[in-house]
């Protein structure tokens, strides 16, 4: 009897050992991504990806532009680059949204800012006749001229997605989860809100309320940031992949820490 309790025992330590060595370890095993959930469908982005999204969806409603214009610029920018800010590109194209210096868009440092690169594509499109009613990829192609502008239809559903969660059409839309940092990190949550108004401009209107949440979320390890709240929920990095969670307190705007 003594030796089966010892065995019990010894089988329960292990058991608590491992379940908590595992939740641990868990943020590592996760690696580091975001997800991008709406009731058009989920997509899997990394946290460069998510971010890059999260600014030109910024710069859009700085410049008062409808959805579409946005799902234009995904479209475009999943294309070029697949959202990624390309230090390189087919001859001297650069950035996102493979901007070229020799056509007039601006320098390769200007066309590596996501924001400037994201301005300059929103000017050309409101120069497009009736972008507002073109077939997405059309509107594209009459912006970036390339090659084969057929291909940017390839990616409608992907835009629309996109344009629904980063827009903060949808609510809680965007989590993201990463690995903690080995050293202590300071929240930079002023330096986070200056680029943000960069983007967005001074409108922290509640009604974009979810665009200004996921933008933080998505900019949380850069910045360092712990936690963004907003109206009934809260995002954490410590439980990041567990997505937005209920909040004792709701909030009118969005809260950082």
């Amino acid at each position: 009897m003594t030796v089966m309790v010892i065995v019990v025992l010894l089988g329960a330590a292990i058991f608590y050992g491992a379940y908590h060595l595992l939740k641990r370890t868990e943020p590592f095993a996760l690696g580091e991504h975001c997800m991008i959930k709406t009731p058009g469908g989920t997509l899997d982005l990394d946290i460069e990806q998510a971010q890059m999204a999260a600014t030109i969806a910024a710069v859009a409603v700085r410049r008062k532009l409808p959805e579409r214009a946005l799902q234009i610029a995904y479209i475009t920018a999943i294309q070029e680059s697949k959202l990624a800010n390309l230090p390189y590109g087919d001859r001297d194209s650069v950035g996102v949204f493979q901007q070229r210096p020799s056509q007039g868009w601006g320098t390769a440092e200007q066309l590596q800012d996501p924001v400037y690169a994201a301005r300059k594509f929103f000017a050309a499109l409101e120069k497009v006749k009736h972008y507002r009613t073109l077939p997405l990829h059309e509107a594209a192609q009459a912006v970036q001229r390339s090659a084969d502008g057929s291909a940017y239809a390839e990616h409608e559903y992907n835009a629309k997605i996109l344009s629904a969660a980063f827009i903060g059409r949808v609510p809680q839309a965007v989590h993201c989860w990463y690995p903690p940092s080995d050293k202590p990190v300071t929240p930079q949550t002023e330096t986070a809100r200056k680029q943000l108004v960069r983007a967005l401009g001074t409108d922290s209107a509640p009604k974009r309320g979810w665009l200004v949440a996921a933008w933080y979320v998505t900019h949380a390890q850069k910045y360092g940031l712990r936690q963004v709240r907003f109206e009934g929920v809260t995002w954490t990095a410590a439980s990041g992949h567990d997505g937005w969670r209920k909040a004792t307190k709701p909030v009118a705007t969005v809260q950082v820490a």
